[in-house]
């Protein structure tokens, strides 16, 4: 009934869009110049009508890129065919496009230099007849699409930014003090593209001439683990020398801990630049197993939505990164209403704000979210664990609803409602940096170094490199500490942010904690050891404990409160299935590993192993704060 009703409304916001009347032919190619004097190469797809150029005036759709404009041939035609033109354009210094790569410093501006350039073509529908320029794209892509609109770019009046990077100096490069090795990935694959050999349209991919250059440059990729192994990365000690403005980014990124200037004026935060951004609609888009969920919903979504008065929405699956079309992710199946047809979402948005048709998009929620379970402890067919889910509209976000309520960990190892009575109580395990606790599946991208992702049974298997060759739960593991719940009475509904208050004390002056939300499935005939499926997972590094703008120790011994807050979700935790939380010190390689030592980021000699306490008593009760949704 569900998916007829869902049917109904595609079917009916579909009369009220554009159809197909043009043809879609090979792009036009310009050099656009910027203020500076450096021109970006950029593809232009017009609406064609016998092999030639549509006559006419149209609303354009941008994606402004760094992974090769010809990129957008995946989505390019079928709105070119519906009376868009489709606009590619890469960054500065990546495919033959002139100038320095330096992520999105430069973004805000050439994305305003762009569309003004746009602006004076004849081809061009403006703004005030209906027209205007839209954008897309994802993850960088995204990125500057916040850049443009930090840069107030004219013409621009829509935006569908999904999976979006940004504010990065808090979640996604920096996360809570500690650095997402994804990034390390994506530097030395020049881009997470290393299988990308062959010559673009304006230019090679690799940013170097001589020949024995890139081949040792495509060796990068392969020798990730070998590299990450043996952190910190010094200037000059790798073949990533051969690309320096790749290498000085990387080097000063996991240098840099503290959040100031340099992390909020990189172009593509959001929060720390509100009265900047342009004043228009924008659809948000991101996924439960996305790498930028929380900055997406909770800091832009709420953060803009706040501030601004054009309509923000949101928009969020139970994706992996750039998985908006799939309905499977990781080793879990949520169903085929699970994966859109994301054409039709974006050609909806765009014919109500760039042609003024009636699409339905004015009547919508603001809100809308793919609630995952219950879970069954049963295969599908192809080998999948079945977790299902379904779409629901909301109001708001976080969901007001909600109830915030603690779950209390105890000494037994159980979690639950009641907060802890001893007047001391601590449980301490041995974190050896050496020996950290292996990543498997959770919200990750930048592949090569951190597939798979996704939800995936938290267990090590000896393909996983990290896993050094074992196979063997997480919940086995003597620096995980683990926390939870008796089988469930009845299925609960865990829907918004997840927010961990620990106590902890070391022996050591800088040491990390981490946190993760897992659903324990029961065991069955398909799995008869049960399934322990990550939901959230997140870490805090000592020294950032009390704020993430100044670093300060930890004092041996004394306890101290840490907040972790992992990535939102929206899941129903199936009857007798358990809510555990784990704690420990290491998630690697999502993240990198702290040496435990207090020397300066990215540049320790040593390392030490760390005696860490969690403390779970009356005056400090560590807790996780689920927020359930009533029956």
């Amino acid at each position: 009934m569900v998916r007829f009703a869902l049917l109904l409304v595609l079917a009916a916001a579909a009369a009220a869009q554009s159809r197909v009347e043009f043809d879609s032919g090979p792009p036009e190619k310009a050099l656009v110049p910027m203020r500076d004097g450096v021109t970006l190469t950029t593809l232009v797809y017009r609406p064609m009508r016998g092999g030639q150029p549509a006559p006419g005036r149209f609303p354009v759709i941008l994606e402004r890129t760094p992974y090769g404009a010809e990129g957008i041939e995946t989505w390019a035609g079928y709105f070119v065919r519906r009376g868009y033109v489709a606009i590619g354009q890469n960054v500065r210094g990546r495919y033959g496009s002139g100038g320095k790569w330096r992520a999105q410093m430069d973004d805000p501006n050439d994305g305003h230099d762009c569309a003004r350039w746009i602006g004076a073509q004849p081809w061009f529908l403006p703004e005030n007849q209906a027209g205007g320029i839209g954008t897309v794209g994802t993850s960088y892509g995204g990125a500057t699409q916040h850049a443009i609109a930090l840069g107030r770019a004219p013409h621009l009046k829509a935006m569908i930014p999904v999976d979006a990077m940004s504010n990065y100096g808090r979640f996604g490069v920096r996360h809570n003090g500690a650095f997402e090795l994804r990034f390390f990935n994506w530097i030395f694959s020049l881009g997470n593209n290393p299988s990308r050999t062959r010559a673009a349209d304006f230019g090679g991919y690799y940013p170097v001439d001589d020949p024995a250059a890139v081949a040792l440059l495509r060796t990068l990729p392969d020798r990730v683990p070998e590299y990450v192994r043996a952190l910190p990365l010094r200037k000059g000690t790798t073949p990533l020398r051969l690309v320096p403005d790749y290498e000085d980014w990387l080097i000063e990124a996991m240098s840099h801990g503290d959040y100031d200037d340099y992390w909020k004026n990189s172009g593509a935060s959001v929060v720390d630049h509100l009265s900047e951004y342009k004043d228009i609609p924008v659809l948000h888009v991101t996924g439960w197993y996305d790498t930028w969920t929380a900055q997406v919903a909770n800091m832009n979504f709420v953060e803009l939505g706040r501030t601004k008065k054009s309509p923000q929405r949101l928009l969020i699956g139970p994706w992996v990164h750039g998985g908006q079309t799939a309905h499977s992710h990781g080793e879990a199946e949520f169903g085929e209403e699970a994966g859109l047809d994301f054409n039709a979402v974006r050609l909806r948005w765009f014919d109500h704000h760039l042609k003024g048709m009636n699409t339905g998009v004015a009547g919508d929620n603001p809100v809308r979210i793919f609630v995952m379970g219950p879970g069954q402890s049963r295969k599908t067919s192809d080998g999948k664990l079945l977790v299902g889910g379904r779409w629901r509209d909301e109001r708001e976000w976080p969901v007001a609803r909600a109830a915030a309520t603690p779950y209390y960990v105890h000494r037994d190892g159980t979690l639950s409602t009641t907060k802890p009575a001893a007047a001391k109580s601590s449980t301490t395990y041995t974190f050896d940096p050496r020996d950290p606790v292996p990543t498997v599946g959770g919200p990750l991208s930048s592949e090569g170094l951190l597939a798979p992702r996704g939800a995936m049974d938290q267990r090590c298997r000896p393909d996983l490199w990290p896993c050094k060759g074992g196979s063997f739960r997480h919940s086995q593991r003597k620096d995980v500490l683990v926390f939870q719940t008796p089988p469930l009475d009845r299925d609960t509904e865990v829907t918004g942010r997840l927010i961990v208050k620990l106590w902890a004390s070391s022996n050591a002056v800088d040491t990390d904690f981490t946190a993760k939300l897992v659903d324990v499935y029961p065991p069955s005939p398909d799995y008869p050891e049960g399934v322990e499926l990550n939901v959230g997972d997140s870490i805090v590094r000592g020294r950032y404990r009390k704020s993430l703008a100044r670093a300060e120790m930890l004092r041996p011994g004394e306890p101290a409160e840490f907040t972790i807050e992992m990535y939102p979700t929206s899941l129903v935790f199936g009857k007798g299935h358990r809510i555990r939380l784990d704690l420990s010190s290491s998630n690697f390689p999502r993240f990198d590993v702290n040496p435990n030592t207090g020397e300066p980021l990215n540049a320790n000699r040593r390392q030490a192993v760390a005696e860490n306490t969690v403390h779970h008593d009356a005056a400090r009760p560590t807790h996780i704060v689920l927020p359930l949704i009533p029956r």
